[in-house]
């Protein structure tokens, strides 16, 4: 009797691992999202926007180091996203990383060619059925509010139109991944299970995409989710 814990731990490892090899990105999404509901109290809305086949862009506001886990995880879809090419390059994570279809990137102050060849890894990626998530401000925020978004977005729509969806995220400006009282990952965790919402909108026409009116939406999303996280209320929403 003693064994079967140790049995049932071990079929359901090789059976994790089978689906790992045969499924990475939607088994490694699934394992993420677990994370994320475990981490925050989290509320979702509006991610069935995300089609279920074909291109799209999913753009939202930048606040911490786990908006690409929060975002990747809620979508039904796996998605291509940018990320510093720094952390890319971790000899310890970049295994996870290309597993995941991370694209790389380097400020085009340190190596200006690095955008161009992210934009092109963004655009095969779009041209292959793919979605690909943008933080279109460029950086995390330094203060909490959503900032001007660049111009990389028209640049990517110019040449691949594709729908937009945009997403706003609230709830993690003040964790340890976020900027607030200092550079991010530079401090302890404070908080246990904060509330983060998390909002998407109807998908835009890349005929009717402005970078102005994209970020627009994305600044009422996140003031939808603030009224949240802020309130009284107690609801908790997660989509497996």
């Amino acid at each position: 009797m003693t064994l079967l814990p140790v049995l049932l731990a071990g079929a359901l490892l090789l059976v994790l691992g089978w689906w790992l090899t045969r499924y990475p990105r939607p088994v490694i999404r699934w394992l993420v999202f677990l994370a994320v509901i475990l981490c925050y109290r989290l509320r979702l809305r509006g991610q069935e926007g995300i089609p279920d086949q074909g291109p799209a862009l999913v753009v939202c506001n930048h606040v911490s180091f786990m908006d690409a886990l929060v975002v990747g995880g809620a979508s039904h879809r796996p998605l291509r996203f940018l990320m510093d090419k720094p952390i890319y390059d971790s000899p310890w994570l970049n295994w996870l990383f290309r597993l995941v279809g991370a694209i790389p990137v380097e400020t085009e102050r340190r190596h200006p060619a690095s955008i161009r060849r992210a934009l092109e890894e963004i655009g095969r990626a779009l041209d292959e059925g793919e979605v690909v998530m943008l933080f279109p401000e460029g950086r995390l925020t330094p203060d909490g509010d959503v900032h001007p978004f660049r111009r990389g977005l028209e640049l990517i729509l110019a040449r691949h139109p594709v729908p937009v969806i945009p997403a706003g995220i609230s709830g993690l400006w003040g964790s340890w991944t976020s900027h607030q009282g200092g550079p991010a990952l530079s401090k302890p965790p404070r908080r246990f299970r904060p509330r983060v919402a998390l909002h998407f909108s109807e998908p835009v026409p890349p005929g009717d995409v402005t970078r102005r009116d994209i970020e627009q939406r994305v600044r009422e999303l996140k003031a939808v989710g603030d009224q949240w996280v802020e309130g009284p209320s107690r609801e908790v929403v997660s989509h497996l």
